[in-house]
């Protein structure tokens, strides 16, 4: 059974930081791409950055071009974002994704293209 849990949410800031990971499970983590999207109260999913199964190559929107960073441990099963001068409207529930075609990759991957999704983190920056 594949299992997606995030982690690292919080309040934070405008100007902040947060880490969030990803632990995955139930898949051969390390032969697939995956993403990261986010919600934002009373909108649509919204693609935020992916990286390839290696972790060599990394995509991102505009909005986060910049300031996030992604990256994988395929070690340890685990997919991070790095998100720094975090702004208000970052302000989201934010989830892992994973690519559904084994060995694929998409570097602005669309919604279809994925075929799990965590359960979420609520990322909140206000002061």
């Amino acid at each position: 059974e594949v299992q997606l849990v995030e982690s690292g949410g919080g309040l934070v800031q405008p100007g902040g930081s947060l880490r969030l990971s990803c632990a995955a499970s139930g898949f051969t983590f390390s032969t697939y791409a995956m993403s990261w999207v986010r919600q934002a109260p009373g909108k649509g999913l919204e693609w935020v950055s992916a990286i390839n199964s290696g972790g060599g190559v990394t995509t991102y929107a505009d909005s986060a071009r910049g300031r996030f960073t992604i990256s994988r441990d395929n070690a340890n099963n685990t997919l991070y974002l790095q998100m720094n001068n975090l702004k208000p409207e970052d302000t989201a529930v934010y989830y892992c994704t994973k690519t559904g075609l084994q060995g694929s990759w998409s570097p602005q991957p669309r919604l279809y293209e994925f075929d799990y999704r965590g359960q979420g983190t609520q990322v909140t920056v206000s002061s």
